[in-house]
């Protein structure tokens, strides 16, 4: 039995494979081996008493409450027409210059991805609203289908998403246990403010190598971004179409780097701002406000059932041995801390390709994150790390969501060879972005250095 926390974890991945629900397979599995655990002797089951009230701390949890609100917040500017009215405003505005088109679609793509942060949402609304145009343009199909499904994962490391918020609260969680481990009785504490600091600068920089990517294709070879002739727009029309969604998210970003208000609240805040500002460009109705309320809760209630799947397979893998294990096989590996770091990056990225975010955010990180913070890993250099990492494995070939998402919307005359080549630029970009942090961690340490000392 010395590596049934091993079995533990190979069979979830069987399960999943298979095609059950996350949240069943997580929970479902677990219980299934702590039953054979305590039928042959190997399970303690009295671990299994602390359930309740790990339960009821995850719907207590004050941080995860940001979640709905940051959903709420998305689905209403996508639902509301506000970011397609933002995207037709920006084509008009630059179309006529070289790649005018691709960089519209990108910075869009960052506002609609620091708003959603739903990876599937932003690739898919993205893929509605800018293929056409950008096949009426006759912009090389690679380029375009690259595009789109680069910038709907920037919501994995663009403050604030959802993604960051989850992981920002796994990664405190495993910090505190790390220091405790350590016989450190006062930990410090890593919050999700932190991991928005961190991940700001790293996002902004992937971003601007982007649009330098799309602009020097655009220069080098205009037959692939060619100059597009969309009709004229105002000042004033522009203006109002880019400001609101931007104020918006710069006042819930602002707020929690500055010390304002918490990640809760400035959801709090955004998710009411998005409904005032689509009530104020009647956009909403009651028929609109159901389609949010119902998209809203599909989505969070998704998030929640597979956490508790998940806290119900981390209390039986802890049972079963899996830190030890966990943490033997990292000491025991060549390179320390380093060659570690590299392993866990590498098995992520890999997972990458069939789970989602939140499945490995929930599953893997509380079983590697306090071991390599235990080693002395800094923990939002680590938590940026993993952001960027899972956001590099969506566009990966064959397996990558991004790539299923576009397939799923795309017309039938896209071919799925050049989406999957496409992203082959973008990957590059982002693996370079990754190498960057790796070597240059003051990417991520810096800001939250400078706000939160």
């Amino acid at each position: 039995m010395e590596y049934a926390a091993l079995y533990l974890f190979l069979a979830v991945f069987l399960v999943l494979l298979m095609g059950y629900p996350v949240a069943l397979s997580l929970g479902g599995t677990a219980l299934i081996a702590a039953g054979i655990g305590a039928m042959t002797g190997a399970f303690d089951t009295t671990l299994l008493t602390a359930m309740p009230n790990r339960l009821y701390g995850i719907v207590s949890n004050q941080t995860l409450i940001a979640v709905p609100m940051f959903v709420l917040m998305g689905v209403t500017l996508e639902k509301t027409r506000i970011a397609e009215q933002l995207l037709d405003a920006m084509s008009r505005a630059f179309g006529r210059m070289p790649g005018g088109l691709g960089l519209s679609v990108t910075i869009v793509g960052m506002l609609m991805a620091a708003s959603t942060g739903i990876v599937g949402a932003t690739v898919v609304t993205m893929g509605l609203m800018s293929l056409p145009a950008m096949m009426k343009a006759r912009y090389d199909m690679k380029l375009a289908t690259g595009t789109i499904c680069a910038t709907g994962t920037l919501g994995q490391i663009i403050p604030p998403s959802i993604a960051l918020v989850l992981l920002g609260d796994v990664i405190g969680n495993a910090y505190q246990q790390a220091q405790l481990s350590l016989g450190i009785f006062n930990p410090k504490s890593v919050s999700v403010g932190d991991l928005f600091a961190g991940a700001l600068l790293p996002g902004l920089v992937l971003v601007i190598l982007y649009l330098v990517y799309i602009l020097t294709t655009a220069i080098l070879k205009p037959e692939k971004a060619p100059p597009v002739e969309l009709g004229d727009v105002s000042f004033i029309e522009l203006v109002s179409s880019i400001v609101p969604p931007l104020l918006l998210i710069v006042a819930v970003l602002g707020s929690i780097l500055g010390g304002l208000a918490t990640p809760t609240e400035a959801a709090g805040v955004g998710a009411m701002g998005a409904l005032v500002l689509a009530a104020i460009r009647h956009e909403l109705n009651l028929a609109r406000l159901r389609e949010i309320g119902i998209s809203t809760t599909k989505t969070t209630a998704m998030v929640f059932f597979i956490l508790i799947g998940a806290s119900i397979f981390s209390l039986v893998f802890r049972g079963y041995g899996g830190e030890e294990l966990v943490a033997g096989a990292f000491e025991s590996m060549p390179g320390g801390v380093m060659g570690a770091t590299i392993i866990v990056m590498l098995v992520i990225f890999l997972l990458g390709f069939i789970l989602d975010f939140i499945e490995i955010t929930f599953v893997v990180v509380p079983i590697v994150g306090p071991v390599l913070l235990a080693m002395g890993v800094d923990p939002v250099w680590l938590g940026v790390m993993i952001a960027l990492n899972l956001q590099t494995s969506f566009l990966t070939p064959p397996f990558g969501f991004a790539l299923f998402y576009l397939r799923g919307v795309a017309p039938p005359e896209v071919a799925t060879a050049d989406i999957y080549r496409g992203v082959i630029p973008f990957i590059l970009i982002q693996l370079s972005m990754l190498m960057l942090l790796a070597f240059v961690p003051e990417l991520a340490t810096w800001l939250p250095g400078i706000l939160y000392r």
